[in-house]
This record gives structure tokens, sequence and C-alpha cells, in this order.
């Protein structure tokens, strides 16, 4: 039986969050009043909604939507986040933005009865056909087109909306728009929000965050996240930044979080995430993509004090933290939110299995171990239709689980297992009741319903991919990239090249299409090539 974590933990964590010393305080509220003339404006703070006025610096930065912009842009009722200096009214640093229109109110359906959900299936049934999980992440901001604001996507799926792409490539493979160096060790892919490119690396002892010009790569700011992290497998960070709004989010190998303003670079908090949790590194560092979900921000340490935390995503302060039963250790694998029968819940892997959390408290839910390995799981939970798949290598496979809820409680049972889908840290993603990934050095296609193959090619070998405008946009760990059609029927591939400029490490960075552009990022270089029709 799982259980929660005591609330004693609560208070070893409240020493989470470090402030960054360049700045007394960081204010979100909605503006009320800005005079240009005496450079002052009137934010209200808080449920309380308490008048506040700050005055602007003289080299106050300002932005809105994330661009830079001038005090006479700013309107009464944007949202906006105000950074002030030590004496605590100066504002150095306005970000502003446009509130999006309300959506109509909803009950919390985690604090009432679950019930169970009307598109229930019988235990040994199975999806026919994936949901769109865009309606399941509560976005904290809005996700324009041409963004890529986090690991695995704007809904962590591996799906890109992206149209009227390249259908097939030429021999040579897509044009080369630009690539940029100096980016360091590592295996971190990229996120793109408005024009800027965000991804870490590490320069001699050192990991980095940085931001990039998505017009042509030219380095925007950099700034130190930890300490390097040797490795024998290769250096440097593994997970991949999270843009959420004005900020964006960083973890490292070492488990060093850093939250900081995504125009400037500024530090807005930091912590250890694995000391806090009292955790230990993994062989192979840590290499989780924290989520974002309102105003939570989700990571997995692993640890004596938390399987996993909450943290406020504006101060670092926890929210709640939770263990699970036998306080694994952390895995490899990055969070998903999902809602299954009325329950939101974060779902990932642990060292001993996949396990959901409840997203208004933390309770544990439920964990199965099935499809875990003793060694590292890595991949990315896939959720549709009240059915989880997961999937680990070394031998282990995949196995589907259906969802049920009932009295408050959501419990897993297992539909099947399969050894055809010994998915390693290339990612899976599922389109039209089948999972696409690769089986070791085989790519697959997996019927969801049944478990069994629809087809298998060996491809370009072992890799990673993503889906746009019907195809998939495949990676080979050796260097190789192939554009195939996103179908059951048959593995039809459009297009094969071979990265150029290959560093000696495996290419482990997912690929990442966003905006009409295709973007491999391997050790030191970015590449960005245009897909676009």
């Amino acid at each position: 039986m799982m259980r929660r974590m005591m609330c004693g933990m609560m208070a070893a964590l409240m020493g989470l969050a470090m402030s960054a010393p360049a700045a007394a305080a960081v204010v979100a509220g909605t503006l009320e009043a800005v005079s240009p003339e005496t450079r002052e404006l009137t934010v209200r703070v808080g449920k309380q909604q308490v008048r506040t006025t700050f005055k602007l610096a003289p080299t106050a930065e300002i932005t809105l939507q994330g661009k830079k912009a001038d005090l006479n842009q700013l309107q009464a009722g944007q949202l906006v986040t105000v950074t002030t200096s030590t004496q605590g009214n100066l504002a150095t640093k306005i970000a502003a933005r446009i509130p999006a229109e309300p959506a109509a109110e909803k009950p919390d359906k985690t604090e009432t009865a679950d019930k169970p959900d009307k598109a229930e299936k019988p235990a040994r049934s199975a999806p026919a056909k994936s949901r769109n999980r865009k309606d399941l992440a509560e976005e904290p901001t809005q996700v324009a087109p041409g963004d890529w604001p986090q690991f695995r996507g704007p809904t962590r799926d591996l799906h890109s909306a992206e149209t009227g792409l390249l259908t097939e490539w030429p021999p040579q493979g897509p044009e080369l728009l630009w690539k940029v160096d100096g980016l360091g060790e590592g295996y971190s892919s990229v996120s793109i929000a408005g024009e800027t490119i965000y991804t870490m690396g590490t320069i001699g002892d050192d990991e980095h965050l940085f931001a990039l010009s998505k017009a042509d790569g030219s380095r925007r700011w950099t700034v130190r996240t930890g300490a390097n992290r040797p490795d024998g497998t290769g250096n440097g960070p593994r997970s991949t930044p999270t843009v959420d709004g004005e900020f964006v989010y960083a973890l490292g190998a070492h488990g060093d979080l850093v939250c900081a303003h995504a125009d400037s670079g500024e530090i807005v908090w930091r912590m250890n995430v694995v000391k806090e949790a009292r955790g230990d590194v993994p062989t192979w560092g840590i290499c989780e993509s924290v989520l974002i979900d309102g105003d939570k921000l989700i990571c997995t340490p692993g640890g004596s004090a938390a399987t996993m935390v909450a943290l406020n995503k504006r101060t670092g302060k926890p929210l709640w933290a939770t263990t699970v039963d036998g306080r694994p250790a952390a895995a490899y694998s990055s969070p998903i939110v999902i809602e299954a029968g009325g329950v939101r819940q974060y779902v990932n892997f642990v060292h001993t299995g996949v396990v959901g959390i409840r997203a208004s408290d933390g309770k544990p839910l439920w964990m199965r171990s099935e499809s875990a390995n003793g060694t590292a799981n890595c991949s990315s939970p896939l959720y549709a239709d009240g059915h989880v798949f997961t999937a680990s290598a070394y031998g282990t496979g995949g196995a589907l689980f259906r969802l049920a809820s009932s009295g408050g409680q959501t419990r897993a049972e297992l539909v099947f297992e399969t050894k055809q889908m010994k998915n390693h840290h290339g990612g899976m993603l599922l389109l039209d009741g089948h999972v696409y990934g690769f089986d070791e050095g085989v790519l697959t296609c997996l019927n969801l319903s049944t478990g069994r193959p629809a087809w298998q090619n060996r491809s370009v070998g072992k890799g990673s991919l993503a889906y746009a405008d019907g195809h998939l946009y495949l990676r080979s760990e050796e260097g190789p990239l192939a554009l195939a059609e996103a179908t059951p029927r048959a593995y039809v591939e459009k297009g094969r090249f071979s990265q150029p400029e290959r560093s000696g490490r495996p290419a482990w960075a997912h690929p990442v299409v966003a905006g009409g552009r295709l973007y491999i990022r391997d050790q030191d270089k970015l590449f960005v090539f245009n897909v676009k029709n």
C-alpha cells in the first residue's frame, strides 16, 4: 500500500527555494494604472487585490507578450510580473501579457467523490483510438503556433500541430537554414517560445542554460545552472528546459533546478531537488524535464523524503510532497498530466514502476511494476481514454493499464503485456489507436487494442521520433534521419539523409518539429532544417 508523505517532511522541504540575490521580490498581479509621465504603475496583487505602486528604474526592462515593449504599450487589465530592486518598490523588470478569454468555470472534480468514466470498457478491452491530450493539460499560457515549449512538445505527446510540411525529402535532405555551435556537452533537446530557442549544455565545469535567436541561432543569453556531472556515456545535462510565459525552468544532471526570466536569464529561484528529497542521483544522472501544470511545477526526484513534489512555480516553495511504498529512487522519465474518471493526476515512472499521483494534494493513487526494469525506466507514459501505456528496455517491454475510479480512489488494472515495445529512451507516441516507437533497434507500430504489431521495420535503427502532418520524423542514435508515413498499413519511407558534422557521441537528443523547421541537437551543435512545403 502506498502512503502519503508525513507532514514533518513538508517542514523539511520548506527550505527548498533560494531567492536570487539580485532581486528583492517577484510580484505578479493585474495592472490597474500606468503613468508614463511619472514612470509609475499600479498593480493589484493577490486574492485581496492589494493595490501596490511601483516606480520604474531608469534602466527597467519592459516586455509585452515576450517581446521588448515601451511603457506606453502597457494598459490596465494586462497581467504583469514585476521584478523589484533590493529597495522593494523600484521595478527593474516588467513582463506583461494580455489575458486570455476566461473559460467557463468547472467544479474541481478531485474535491468530490470520483465517478466512473462513462466511456469505461471491460477490463480486457483497450482504447480503439487515441484522444488528443490538449484538453487534459491546464495550460498556464496559450501556446502560439510554431512553439514547442517543453520536452515532447506542447502537450507532452510528441505531436506537432504543424501542417503544410514536406511530404518527401530530396536525396540530400531538407535545406539547412543555419547551424550554431558552442552549446557544450549534453543530451538536452530544444524548447521554443516566440522568437527564442532554449537548451542546456556543459562548458568546462559548469552546466548552462542557453537562449538563442530563432532567426539565426545567435546567443541572447546564457546562465550557469549548476556543476558538471562527469559521466562515461557523456557529460552534461540530459533534460530539456520548460518554458512557461515569462519564465523558463531547467533541471540539471545533479538535480539543480532553476527558474529564470525567459527574456534575460536572470535567476528567480534555485534549489537542488535531489538533496531536498534526500535521494541519490541515479547512475546516468537526472534526466527528467519538469512539468508545469497551472501554478504547480511537478518533478520526481525520488528519495526518502519525496517521490514526487509539487512546487509553486513562481517561488519554488513546496505545495505538497509525497512518497510511495518502498520510497523508490528516481527513474529517467518525465511526467505527464491526465484526467481519468474525474481524477486529475500526474503519471510517471520511478525506479520500481509507474505511479499515479493525485494532482490536488499529492495522494498516491496507484502503482504498477509490469513495465519497469531494474536498470533504467526512461520513456514517458502515454495516455488515451482511461488507459495508460508504459514501456522500458533491457528485455522488459510494455504494458497497458485501464484506470478505474470509485469512491475517491483510482486503481490500475492490467490489460496486457507485450515484449514487442522494449523502448529505451527514444520515446513513443500514440496516434489513432497505435503506438509508434523503437523496440530496441526496430521501429514498431503497435496496435493498442491487441498489443500486437501492425508492422515492424529496421528503419534508421534505434533512435527517437516525433510526429507532424501525417509523418514520423525519425532520428537514429547513429546520426541518420528519415521521414516516414504515420500509418498502421505499412512502413513507407519518404526520404533519408545523414546529419552533417556528427559528434562522437550517440545522437540521443529528440528531434523537434516546429514553425516549419526541424531542429536537431548534437552535443555542441544545433542544426535547423527547413521542412516547410
